[in-house]
């Protein structure tokens, strides 16, 4: 199966009010993001033109459907790039990779896709940017995530990882004077401000990044929830465990009011229980995620009666990636026609 026809948000959902009140929030936007639809979107093509394997280093993005139903179409996903054999095709994850990863495959003769996601690139380059300049770099992140593992190997010597703010009490650095943080993508916009407050009370001449490097996407998708929150009973995230972003709305449905908040990957994950007693049942997913799982879940739920369904938007995206540069070369040199977007990237206000 393609995801092909199953990544793109399909509009609001009809509503059928119900005589007991039951009722669904539906948060927008929601699902996929720009980089995760490109990143798929990038395998699903590679398939196609050069046919199976693919090897993906890593997931392609953190979603367990998606990851099986490529796994299904021949991607091959492997953890390190020296289980890809020599002279084999492998993708790089949304999530990003160090130079050092780029360097082994070419010891291995790999043909490289780069899936990264454009807003990590970004990253990449500051840290790039300000470590050249000799500036010790506070980057805020999960350590052990792949996203900060890619960001920190394009500058180790110059960048910390802090995990949140417990850790600023024992940062120690150079210069106070020369010094900047950075963030992984898919944080919690609250929390992570909250970890910069700290860090400008101990480091006053701290500077911020030149623009936000939590994504559009994540911003957006926790706004639609710090919204529909409050009127909740019940918040259900669709989205996997690994997904950094996901498991930060369920942190942002609690945060703003929902009475309780629970992820799962797919709708035979609800706990009836989780249910029982509720009027009102806010519904998101994690910006890796199909809208098909969003269905599923929907389906469920009026299956138990909530067939009135509200779509809370917030935000319009209209965001589009183009391919890798040599995947689009490729694919046009195979006569596949190529659409490359012409959408400004994202710019938000501090």
């Amino acid at each position: 199966m393609s995801l092909a026809g199953i990544s793109a948000f399909p509009g609001d959902v009809p509503s059928t009010p119900t005589a007991d009140g039951k009722k669904v929030l539906l948060a927008a936007p929601r699902g996929y993001c720009a980089g995760v639809d490109r990143a798929v979107d990038a395998v699903e093509k590679a398939l196609d033109l050069y046919g199976a394997p693919v090897y993906v280093r890593k997931e392609i993005v953190h979603n367990k459907f998606v990851v099986e139903t490529l796994s299904a179409r021949g991607a091959v996903f492997v953890n390190e790039t020296d289980e890809v054999p020599e002279g084999a095709r492998v993708v790089f994850s949304a999530h990003g990779v160090s130079p050092a990863v780029h360097a082994q495959a070419a010891a291995r003769n790999l043909a490289t896709i780069d899936a990264t996601c454009p807003l990590v690139t970004k990253v990449h380059k500051e840290a790039v940017r300000f470590a050249a300049a000799d500036y010790d770099i506070l980057l805020i992140g999960h350590e052990g995530h792949e996203e900060v593992e890619g960001t920190q190997g394009e500058a180790p010597n110059h960048i910390q990882v802090v995990n949140g703010p417990e850790d600023v009490a024992k940062l120690e650095v150079r210069d106070s004077d020369r010094l900047i943080w950075l963030s992984q993508t898919t944080l919690s916009v609250d929390e992570t401000m909250e970890t910069v407050h700290l860090l400008r009370e101990r480091f006053p001449n701290l500077q911020d990044p030149p623009s936000d490097d939590i994504c559009y996407a994540t911003q957006n998708r926790q706004a639609a929830v710090k919204t529909l929150g409050p009127r909740c009973d019940v918040v259900i995230v669709v989205g996997s465990g690994n997904s950094s972003n996901s498991v930060r709305l369920v942190e942002v449905a609690l945060e703003y009011g929902a009475g309780a908040a629970y992820r799962v990957d797919k709708a035979d994950e609800i706990d009836p229980a989780w249910i029982e007693d509720a009027q009102t049942i806010g519904l998101t997913s994690g910006a890796s995620v199909p809208e098909i799982l969003v269905r599923d879940v929907l389906q469920v739920l009026a299956e138990r009666g909530y067939t009135d369904v509200e779509t809370i938007r917030t935000a319009t995206e209209n965001i589009a990636f183009s391919l890798p540069k040599n995947l689009r070369g490729d694919l046009k040199s195979a006569g596949h026609i190529v659409d490359v977007p012409r959408t400004p990237r994202p710019r938000r206000d501090r």
